[in-house]
């Protein structure tokens, strides 16, 4: 039997009006343009009040598809009709519509007691990865004492490894990102200082700014979205595949292959790091206030050591090795919550990029208020 375009018929009859369905009631049929016309109007004249009385006829439909049953049931209500006729054969196709397909209710405004035990169950999950964090961290120390009690059992290679990938293949990006960050900052204090006659000290500022905050700080950043994230899904593609669980059962410390390697290359790889970012933000610097303010190599190295104390570096150096240990374990903390499920790595995976770069800003003003006397 040929296909015939959906259409509705109206009758008139003793028991009432009836809405008499007919043709192919599909996806690829309702898109036709004269039909949809057609029907839309007559469903708009059906969800009007005063006509839920009316009995739906669907026995002579030809086909019916999710989307034809969805119009329906959106032409209802989203309810089941007072009257309805129908073949057993569609039933299932409402029925699933009618399970699924409904639209879900709004939610509506939050009370203060909602509020409330919503800022308490954030408060919970808060200090629960307190607490998780905690004894990770404690588990790294005993780790550390390990390592120092029996050096030769040490997983060295583990340890070579990730600084190799933390490290030396983070020195592009962090070059080239330090080394534009330096020609900006220096393009941009040119134009203030030109106006008082204080070219000669752009470089005061960019040494203590590089050197003292944006290094460490910049580098923390980069190492936190590259290689913190890559800390996470690592261990949380263990999770997944089930490699976490086997080295339980062959009683392979967790602690000591996966987090101590990992904190010890971080905690080496980021003072390194640091240096070698302000470097290249200095020489980008220098080379912008040549060219714009005529400062020479000669003098900008002639007066950095006196106008940047050695306790700059030092303080510098010292924050970065707290910024690498921190980076790494909120990595591993992310990665071994990680729930068997590709939808929580990559949750995981975001959290902890999101959380690193936090706490790095944090701590880096936390350093700035305590050392807020020393090398200035």
């Amino acid at each position: 039997m040929a296909e015939t375009s959906p259409h509705i018929a109206q009758q008139n009859t003793a028991q009432g009006t009836h809405m008499l369905l007919m043709g192919c009631w599909t996806a690829a049929r309702l898109a036709e343009p004269q039909s949809w016309r057609q029907i839309e109007l007559t469903l708009a004249y059906c969800a009007a009040p005063g006509q839920a009385s009316l009995t739906w006829d669907l026995r002579k439909l030809q086909r019916l598809d999710h989307t034809g049953a969805q119009l329906l049931w959106n032409a209802w209500g989203q309810r089941w009709p007072m009257g309805l006729l129908l073949l057993e054969a569609h039933r299932p196709m409402l029925m699933r519509v009618a399970q699924y397909a409904s639209a879900a209710p709004l939610p509506g405004r939050k009370t203060l007691w909602q509020l409330f035990l919503l800022l308490g169950e954030r408060l919970l999950v808060l200090l629960d990865h307190l607490k998780y964090l905690t004894r990770l961290t404690g588990q790294l120390l005993l780790d550390c004492v390990t390592l120092a009690a029996k050096p030769s059992r040490g997983p060295w290679r583990d340890i070579s490894g990730h600084l190799y990938h933390v490290g030396a293949t983070a020195l592009p990006i962090t070059a080239l990102v330090g080394f534009l960050i330096g020609v900006v900052l220096a393009y941009l204090m040119s134009q203030q200082l030109r106006q008082f006659g204080a070219d000669a000290f752009i470089v005061n500022i960019l040494g203590i700014a590089l050197i003292r905050e944006l290094g460490p700080v910049l580098a923390a950043i980069l190492i936190a979205g590259r290689s913190g994230s890559s800390i996470t899904a690592q261990i949380g593609v263990m999770r997944v595949t089930e490699e976490l669980d086997a080295m339980r059962v062959m009683g392979i410390a967790k602690g000591y292959r996966l987090v101590l390697p990992r904190a010890l290359a971080m905690a080496i790889a980021m003072p390194l790091l640091t240096v070698w970012t302000t470097l290249a933000a200095l020489m980008g610097g220098m080379l912008a206030s040549n060219l714009v303010m005529g400062v020479t190599p000669a003098y900008f190295f002639e007066a950095l050591p006196r106008a940047v104390q050695v306790s700059n570096l030092t303080l510098a150096v010292g924050k970065s090795v707290v910024f690498g240990l921190l980076i790494a374990l909120i990595g591993c903390h992310y990665g071994l919550r990680v729930k068997p499920n590709t939808e929580s790595l990559g949750q995981g995976t975001t959290a902890s990029v999101v959380t690193s770069i936090t706490m790095v800003i944090l701590v880096d003003a936390l350093f700035a208020v305590v050392f807020k006397n020393i090398g200035v």
